[in-house]
């Protein structure tokens, strides 16, 4: 059962990470083996909204697809992410953006699952850190290419 629990500090501010995470649709152009998303549904309850969303993430000759619900808490900076259907046996993610005095913001980062198939379970076993690693600078790379110097209100520099 592969997990992660991460804290990382970043210039962004914690609307920002926010708003990138949010942008369930954008991953493809830029997570590592996330080949599509699509979004199943949207609305809101409240101050919170919430969306079933659709990934495919292509590994070797691997591709799966699988259904999520992400719940998106802005006032509590705050985006949760439930397993709805794939080959999993059951994904838990969560992210808690904290703002920093100095306008970036801390972000924390959690990630529990474990697939159905033990083939499965057992690749992701052997490159899970590495795989990890690559996501959060593919994340940290959106964010600068989004926010950082040269970029044009919230467009890739």
């Amino acid at each position: 059962m592969p997990t992660r629990r991460e804290k990382r500090k970043v210039p962004y501010s914690a609307d920002q990470m926010f708003d990138l995470i949010a942008d369930v649709e954008r991953y493809p152009e830029f997570l590592p083996w996330c080949s599509a998303t699509r979004t199943r549904s949207r609305h809101r309850e409240g101050d919170v909204e919430i969306m079933d969303s659709e990934m495919v993430v292509s590994f070797k000759a691997f591709r799966e697809r699988f259904g999520t619900r992400v719940t998106m808490r802005r006032k509590e900076k705050r985006i949760e992410v439930a397993y709805l259907d794939g080959p999993f046996r059951y994904l838990i993610n969560h992210w808690q953006f904290h703002p920093l005095e100095d306008g970036g913001c801390e972000i924390e980062f959690f990630v529990d699952f474990e697939f159905r198939s033990a083939v499965l379970q057992a690749l992701i076993g052997v490159v899970f850190n590495e795989a990890m690693r690559r996501i959060v600078r593919a994340f940290e790379e959106r964010a600068a290419a989004l926010y950082g110097p040269g970029a044009q209100e919230g467009q890739p520099a």
